[in-house]
């Protein structure tokens, strides 16, 4: 018998496309929790485990852009353990990689004061582990989440890139282009995070290569 697919919950097509591979399904969410859902649902059938995967923002002191976080818990809207054995597994195959503790609650957290406060009860945030881990709940499915840092704990997000997330994962240039021209002053800013972003969608592509097969399943 065939092992099953492991199901991945991440945020844009371009992350989506850097983490496909053979036994790996994959659905970004675009921001959109209620289909990020629905989708997770609907292919869960058949899965053996389900991972949050992609990039994360910082909310400590220490953490760069392309550092790994494979988290040992998530908090926010939704409190869970991760896999035990699956994290171990994915520390393993991580060179580097760091423990720690996820928070995910569907908001996008820009700014630096409520990033500082929410380091106090973890690592890392991203917008899709909690609806992964609902799903992995109700399914009595492992959980793990597998994330790298795109922007460090004392750098805002401009609100270009907060309205950049369009349904299913992919970028809307125009509400970003609408953004810039309303906020010009942003641009440095900008052109910082898409810098950052791109140094740490090169540590994803080679982080997933290493975590091949199944982002570290343990078979």
């Amino acid at each position: 018998m065939s092992l099953g697919h492991v199901l991945v919950a991440t945020g844009f097509n371009r992350e989506a496309r850097i983490v496909a591979q053979s036994g790996v399904v994959v659905v970004p969410g675009g921001g959109v929790e209620a289909d990020l859902e629905a989708k997770l649902d609907a292919e869960a059938k058949g899965a053996i485990g389900i991972v949050s995967f992609g990039l994360a923002g910082a909310l400590r002191d220490g953490l760069e852009i392309g550092d790994w976080i494979v988290a040992s818990r998530l908090a926010g809207a939704v409190e869970i353990e991760t896999d035990p054995a699956w994290r171990t597994a994915a520390l393993e195959k991580l060179p580097g990689a760091k423990g720690g503790i996820a928070y995910a609650d569907g908001r996008m957290i820009d700014n630096v004061v409520e990033k500082r406060r929410l380091g106090a009860q973890a690592d890392i945030v991203d917008m899709e582990s909690h609806i992964a881990a609902k799903v992995a709940q109700r399914h009595g499915l492992p959980f793990a989440v597998i994330r790298c840092v795109s922007d460090r704990v004392d750098h805002m997000l401009p609100h270009a890139i907060t309205v950049s997330m369009g349904p299913g994962g992919a970028i809307d240039g125009m509400a970003m282009l609408g953004s810039l021209l309303r906020r010009p002053r942003q641009l440095p800013d900008l052109f910082a995070t898409m810098l950052h972003a791109g140094r740490a969608l090169r540590a994803l592509s080679r982080g997933t290569n290493q975590l091949q097969p199944r982002l570290a399943f343990p078979a």
